[in-house]
């Protein structure tokens, strides 16, 4: 799919910067549309149906930490790229608790947002091309845990477990390596992308959400386990 078929929803109230934005976007081939606060914004990400939201963290209304936590209270699992001035570890670490994919702090060069759009949507087609494979379909199964990799599905006691996109890719990841430590950047090199260009942090984000759906006691995991010195493991 080309850029030509791709939507991206811009949700900024700085008018500069939004109009800069949509020029660059749009001189790249995908289509743009924008919303200038959280309200609108919510409204148009749900509707607009979207390739990538680029939202912003600093809105009227409705902030974007707001807007991100209702889109995947709903079940969106569109790829979101949060834009913020702000440049503590802490705002990080919110963006990504509440469902941002990545963040990039202000001032940026569009080169890189371009980069970061570009990563989501080549990773987005590689995941789906890797699952249209019938000779590349597996099924996982261990104590109380079945993970089915063609059709998407993690099952916990038999029970069906809702994942989003890049929770299911990090736990199939770590499931078919069982008992092998990864590091942080490996875990972004090899389930991210090689080019993804985000924080590390992002997987220690997306393993606790992880323990909450899949493991009996998520503060004291027996599944995905911490790696002193190292990162992660899948205990099998």
């Amino acid at each position: 799919m080309t850029s030509q078929n791709r939507r991206i929803v811009i949700i900024e109230d700085d008018p500069t910067l939004r109009e800069a934005l949509r020029y660059n976007l749009v001189s790249e081939g995908y289509e743009v549309v924008t919303a200038e606060d959280g309200i609108a914004g919510l409204e148009l990400a749900r509707d607009a149906n979207p390739d990538v939201v680029l939202l912003d963290l600093m809105l009227p209304g409705m902030t974007g930490l707001d807007v991100c936590r209702s889109l995947r209270q709903g079940g969106s699992v569109v790829p979101i790229l949060m834009l913020t001035a702000r440049d503590t570890e802490m705002d990080r670490v919110v963006g990504l608790e509440v469902g941002a994919d990545d963040y990039i702090t202000k001032p940026f060069s569009m080169r890189e947002l371009l980069a970061r759009v570009a990563s989501m949507l080549r990773r987005i087609d590689m995941d789906r091309s890797a699952a249209h494979h019938e000779d590349e379909l597996e099924l996982m199964e261990f104590d109380g845990l079945s993970i089915d990799v063609g059709r998407r599905q993690v099952l916990v006691d038999g029970e069906p477990v809702e994942l989003r996109h890049r929770e299911f890719d990090l736990l199939a990841y770590l499931a078919s390596h069982p008992g092998r430590p990864f590091t942080r950047d490996s875990l972004l090199s090899d389930v991210w992308g090689y080019d993804y260009l985000g924080d590390s942090r992002t997987v220690d984000v997306h393993i606790r959400w992880l323990r909450m759906k899949i493991e009996k006691e998520p503060s004291h995991p027996t599944r995905l386990v911490t790696s002193r010195g190292v990162g992660y493991r899948f205990q099998p």
